[in-house]
């Protein structure tokens, strides 16, 4: 009788998700209109064998058609309750086109104080103000 050698997938206890505050020359914010959460900075879920640089970057260009740079890593904030590990990343375009996508309504620049704003969604403005702010950094952030 042979056994099956086939894992069983066990889906991950915790989540990890990458997101960047894009700043442009003309220091506005890159934000997208999401369909579930309103105005918010791009970035999603880590994938397997993925860094979280790496990551950030993806995401930034699958939601915003904007190619980044990563410039420095600001920090994390954690949803304890959701075990979701949200780290943060400041970046400047460095090409593409803007777009949108199905995880994106609207894409666009902004200033900064209407950008902060335009982001009502939960603790979203806190992690932009703290990555906007290089005092904080690194910053570590659980609730």
């Amino acid at each position: 009788m042979e056994r099956s050698t086939q894992k069983i997938y066990t889906p991950p206890k915790h989540i990890v998700s990458a997101a960047t505050i894009v700043l442009n020359d003309e220091k506005e914010i890159l934000l997208i209109k999401g369909p579930l959460r309103g105005w918010e900075m791009p970035g999603g879920q880590v994938e397997e064998g993925e860094s979280l640089k790496d990551a950030a970057i993806r995401e930034t260009k699958e939601e915003t058609g904007i190619d980044v740079e990563i410039m420095k890593f600001c920090g994390i904030f954690q949803n304890v309750r959701k075990s979701i590990c949200n780290t943060l990343f400041l970046a400047k375009p460095i090409g593409g086109k803007m777009t949108t996508s199905s995880e994106s309504l609207e894409v666009g620049f902004f200033p900064i104080d209407k950008a902060l704003e335009m982001v009502t969604v939960g603790n979203f403005r806190q992690r932009m103000e703290y990555c906007l702010d290089q005092n904080t950094h690194p910053f570590y952030i659980d609730f």
